[in-house]
């Protein structure tokens, strides 16, 4: 059961009473590789599916199988990170193949195609939508959490990647940062509303590696030990960008690709992280 929790945001995360007890189940997050995209199925220690981005819709449903079961036709929430087709092109495949729960997205509005044939599924399958922001809690059970961290207004009048939803997961002592497409400008200004709050295990490369992503500030107030750099091999657009591998490794932080690890998936019991390919 998914419950959101609206107000303001709390820093000290001991105050959050519902991410207290921590259940005896294991978290798992699964960067899917779908080529030149993002997506990232999070299944809770109680068995809450989460599935955040979709690509753009040629590899999920290959990938989604290899983590649910056949007869699993259930997903308790997806979230489009942004309307770029990359990352919600294969949304509309997943709405109408499995019953989802709540689907949840930024307020910029595309005019693709794609978010229209979204918002038909949502309202034939009578499905909620929520946008989320600044201070929603998505408690997923046994004592995992995801905060969103952005955006914290509007953002109907933004360019597509500044208004990518930047979320934290957390479970006991690991903690993951989801950050779409995020440019260094809203990294920056995270970094001066959170610093060291930021801190996170594995951090999910923002637009892929691209240079307009992963400004040093905010890398270093992330420290993280894992890098997911999810992209397509050999894709047009030189992802990931040299220049941010080095920003990375200079962190220390171990630099994971979909397109050569393929699936990569954490494992955690809320004190260690294990890591596995599939």
């Amino acid at each position: 059961m998914l419950v959101f929790f609206v107000g303001l945001f709390i820093l000290d995360a001991s105050l959050l009473s519902y991410s207290k007890n921590f259940g005896d189940g294991v978290l798992k997050v699964a960067f899917l590789d779908i080529g030149q995209g993002d997506s990232i199925f999070i299944e809770s220690p109680t068995g809450v599916q989460v599935l955040v981005d979709a690509g753009d819709g040629q590899y999920i449903m290959r990938q989604l199988p290899k983590f649910m079961s056949l007869s699993d036709r259930n997903i308790d929430a997806v979230v489009g990170t942004h309307p770029d087709k990359d990352h919600i092109g294969g949304i509309p495949k997943v709405l109408s193949h499995y019953n989802i729960s709540w689907y949840l997205e930024t307020d910029l509005y595309r005019e693709t195609g794609i978010q229209d044939e979204i918002y038909k599924i949502l309202k034939t399958k009578n499905i909620p939508m929520k946008n989320p922001i600044r201070g929603d809690i998505l408690d997923i059970g046994g004592g995992a959490y995801v905060q969103v961290l952005f955006p914290d207004r509007s953002t109907d009048d933004f360019e597509s990647n500044t208004a990518s939803i930047g979320l934290r997961l957390v479970y006991g002592q690991t903690s993951f940062l989801l950050t779409g497409d995020m440019p260094q400008a809203v990294e920056k200004y995270l970094s001066y509303l959170d610093g060291d709050f930021l801190e996170s295990e594995v951090l999910k490369a923002g637009h892929h590696g691209s240079k307009t992503s992963s400004a040093p500030l905010f890398i270093d107030n992330v420290s993280p030990k894992y890098v997911v750099v999810s992209a397509g091999l050999n894709n047009r657009y030189g992802h990931p960008n040299k220049e941010v591998i080095d920003i990375l490794s200079s962190e220390g932080a171990e630099i994971l690709k979909t397109y050569e690890n393929k699936n990569i998936v954490f494992l955690s019991d809320g004190k260690n992280l294990e890591i596995s390919y599939k």
